[in-house]
């Protein structure tokens, strides 16, 4: 009978954990919506591949922002006071997109959902650790990263096919996200979620990382900045790669990709749970280096499938990336920091996300969009070569 008992709670605790990351997968579903969108906004508004990649940049740019208060003031004050204004700013995003009618509001609503984001990356996913417990902190390392790949991914197969489908093309999909994001909101508040521990210093700043987890960190950059690099190229220049010069304007195959991309991003991470980090994290950097060859390949054969397996292969690369270094980091750092090393994990990884694709764009916009992708190509994939060796060499086989 106890050893029933103690089944029962294990299941019900590690229940618990699967729940705890639905406000996570509701904020990233919106994260990547707008992705196959944007043919129909550039068609409207005129504006350029150069313009589109500093749109894309501008979420990129509210989320290192948040990054650099979420996960302290998650910490001193609790998750949740971060997270209910962090869904709250993701609400009102939404709602901007719903009705955008100019660049300019493109813009602020790509930010609200960076700074939503980057909050929900500080404290949601060290609220996943803090209702797991203890005993749980490698299933909700995993819970908490299959749940921002899975929603990175569902917000723009959503979009794509209700786009093709359903009157309102650039309403509906946001509509449902506001449902998704409500439902969040009700559930963080009424968690009975610890407050926080205080603290001294400053409340904006870079996240400092405790000694016991600056390998951890320096690891999860390593791989995962060469990933999320590469799926944020596919998720921006993507759909004009598709359409300009692989002849592809469905919307429902933008969007597929991008589902494609991150469903490949969380089965891995359930596939290889029990390897060891660096098998993770070597796994990672091969992937993402796989998937830039591959985008080269398929720039100068025209080929939508080697394309496609370049979407993949960067998921794949971006999943690795991110479970190895959340897993390395709730294994060397305490839940009072956790936050705070979680956001500097992301802050090294978002940075170049941001930079190369926006970099990308505008000198496409000069010399041409095969010749810009297949610079960005190669350097994400010596990035990534690089990161790869930096595993090895600071990771046991054990």
């Amino acid at each position: 009978m106890t050893t029933l008992l103690a089944r029962s709670e294990t299941r019900d605790g590690n229940g618990i954990v699967w729940l705890a990351a639905w406000p996570v997968f509701a904020v990233f579903a919106l994260s990547n919506a707008a992705t196959p969108l944007y043919g129909i906004w550039q068609r409207e508004m005129g504006f350029s591949a150069g313009t589109l990649t500093a749109i894309f940049a501008c979420y990129i740019v509210g989320l290192l922002g948040a990054l650099l208060v979420a996960g302290v003031v998650s910490d001193r004050v609790g998750r949740k006071p971060v997270l209910l204004p962090a869904i709250a700013l993701a609400v009102l995003a939404a709602a901007l997109f719903a009705t955008a009618n100019s660049i300019a509001m493109l813009a602020v609503a790509r930010l609200l959902t960076g700074i939503a984001v980057g909050a929900t990356v500080s404290a949601g996913m060290a609220a996943v650790t803090d209702l797991g417990g203890p005993a749980r902190k490698k299933l909700a390392a995993l819970a908490a990263s299959a749940a921002m790949v899975l929603g990175a991914g569902s917000g723009p197969l959503l979009a794509g096919i209700l786009s093709e489908t359903l009157p309102g093309p650039t309403v509906t999909i946001f509509v449902v996200e506001i449902v998704l994001l409500a439902s969040a909101f009700v559930m963080v508040a009424r968690w009975d979620l610890p407050g926080g521990t205080g603290g001294r210093g400053p409340w904006i700043r870079i996240p400092a990382v405790p000694a016991s987890g600056r390998i951890a960190v320096a690891l999860g950059i390593a791989v995962f900045a060469p990933g999320i690099t590469a799926t944020s190229f596919v998720l921006s220049l993507g759909p004009s790669v598709l359409s300009h010069l692989l002849g592809a304007t469905n919307r429902v195959i933008a969007g597929g990709l991008a589902f494609g991309m991150f469903l490949a991003a969380t089965a891995i991470q359930f596939a290889v749970r029990r390897l060891s980090l660096r098998a993770v994290l070597v796994g990672g950097a091969v992937a993402t280096a796989t998937s830039m060859a591959a985008l080269i390949a398929a720039l100068h054969l025209s080929s939508l499938p080697l394309f496609g397996a370049a979407a993949v292969f960067a998921g794949i690369g971006q999943g690795l990336g991110q479970l190895g270094g959340l897993t390395a980091i709730s294994a060397s750092v305490t839940a009072d920091r956790l936050a705070e090393t979680n956001a500097a994990q992301n802050v090294g990884g978002y940075l170049p996300a941001a930079a190369l694709p926006t970099i990308t764009g505008f000198i496409s916009d000069a010399v041409g969009l095969t010749a810009g992708a297949t610079a960005f190509g190669i350097v994400v994939l010596i990035a990534a070569s690089t990161g790869g060796a930096f595993a090895v060499l600071h990771t046991r086989r054990a």
